[in-house]
């Protein structure tokens, strides 16, 4: 899996998704909690591992320095 995201979109995705996370879990409950739960969870995973399936899809869109 080559890597598709480029530092800052991977940083931004790293605190954009523990900000989700902390909402879902501490703040929101019910759905709506669950929903940010979710995101979140998306978003930090693809944020740490560096490869964001929607670019793939897309049509190999990239923020990766080549």
């Amino acid at each position: 899996m080559k890597l598709n995201e480029g530092t800052f979109d991977r940083v931004i995705r790293v605190v954009l998704g523990v900000v989700l996370l902390y909402l879902g879990i501490m703040s929101v409950a019910g759905v709506w909690g669950i929903v940010l739960d979710v995101l979140g969870a998306i978003v930090l995973i693809t944020g740490v591992v560096g490869f964001c399936p929607l670019y793939k899809l897309l049509g190999n869109l990239s923020t990766a320095k080549k």
